[in-house]
C-alpha cells in the first residue's frame, strides 16, 4: 500500500486520473458596441415608424453561436468565431406625454478572436452513445462567458432606404422562436442602440489528469425536510435586513464608481 502523504490537515490518499476539460487558452475583453441596428417583427416595425422617441429599458443574450477554425500555416492556433444575439426591450413614444409601448426588438454582434488549442487527431466513442460516430476531437472546444450587457444609449435614425416595401430578415430559429412575427427590414425608421459587453473566451480540450485525491465528498450537513405550510417555510427565510439599508459608498466593492453611473 501507497504511503499517505499529508498537507495540513488533510491526508493524501492517493493520486487518481480524471477526464476533464483543459483550457489551454484564454482571453477577456471588454467591446463597446456602437450603433447595432434593433430588427422587428413586421407588426413591431410599424410602431417603430410612428415612434417620436424610444428608450431602452434592457438587453439580455439570447444565444451565441461559436465556429471554430484552425488558422493555417499556424499550427495549434484556432480563429474563434462568435455570433451574439440580444434581446432588446425597448419603450416607444408616440407623443411627449402619450404612454410607453413595450416593444421587443433583436439585435446581433460577431467578433473573431484567435487562441492557442493545442494539436490533437483522434476519435472518442462512449458507450453513451453506442449507436452513433466517433466524435471527432481535431479542433478544442470553444466557450465563451458573458454578462448581461450594459446599455449605454438609444435612439431612432430615419432609414436611408425609406419607401421600399418591407423585406423579410433570416435569423436562426432558435432565436426567431423567441419573437412572435417574421422580422423585416426597417422602412421608414430604424432602432440603433449601443451596449457595453464583457466576455471571456476559452479553448478546451478532453485531456487525462491526473490528481490528488484526498477523501470523497461526504455532504456536512442533513436534508431539511420539505413542508407543505408556507408559513413555516417563511419562518425560515431570513429577514433581508440589507435590502431595507442599501450600503453606504464606502461599503460597495467599487469604492471609486460613482452612485450615478450607468445601469
Amino acid at each position: 500500500m501507497a504511503e499517505q502523504k499529508t498537507t495540513g490537515n488533510t491526508a493524501f490518499k492517493e493520486a487518481v486520473c480524471i477526464d476533464a476539460g483543459r483550457v489551454y487558452d484564454s482571453c477577456s475583453d471588454k467591446d463597446c458596441l456602437e450603433d447595432l441596428q434593433v430588427y422587428f417583427t413586421d407588426a413591431d416595425q410599424s410602431r417603430i415608424d410612428r415612434a417620436l422617441t424610444v428608450k431602452a429599458k434592457s438587453v439580455e443574450v439570447l444565444n451565441v453561436f461559436l465556429e471554430v477554425e484552425p488558422i493555417p500555416f499556424n499550427r495549434g492556433f484556432y480563429s474563434v468565431d462568435m455570433t451574439f444575439y440580444f434581446q432588446v426591450n425597448l419603450s416607444a413614444y408616440y407623443t411627449p406625454v402619450s404612454t410607453a409601448d413595450t416593444i421587443s426588438g433583436l439585435a446581433f454582434f460577431s467578433k473573431k478572436v484567435i487562441l492557442y488549442g493545442s494539436e490533437g487527431n483522434v476519435k472518442v466513442y462512449s458507450s453513451e452513445n453506442p449507436f452513433g460516430g466517433g466524435i471527432t476531437t481535431d479542433n478544442p472546444r470553444a466557450v465563451v462567458q458573458v454578462v448581461s450587457p450594459i446599455v449605454l444609449s438609444s435612439r431612432i435614425a430615419e432609414n436611408c432606404d425609406c419607401g421600399c416595401e418591407p423585406c423579410s430578415i433570416s435569423f436562426p430559429d432558435c432565436v426567431c422562436n423567441c419573437f412572435c412575427g417574421n422580422f423585416v427590414a426597417p422602412t421608414e425608421k430604424k432602432v440603433l442602440i449601443t451596449l457595453g459587453l464583457f466576455t471571456i473566451v476559452q479553448l478546451e480540450r478532453r485531456v487525462q489528469m491526473l490528481i490528488p485525491a484526498y477523501d470523497f465528498c461526504i455532504p456536512g450537513k442533513e436534508c431539511v425536510t420539505s413542508t407543505d405550510d408556507p408559513c413555516e417555510i417563511f419562518k425560515h427565510i431570513k429577514f433581508p435586513t440589507n435590502e431595507f439599508f442599501p450600503p453606504r459608498l464606502e461599503e460597495t466593492s467599487n469604492p471609486g464608481i460613482s452612485s450615478c453611473g450607468c445601469g
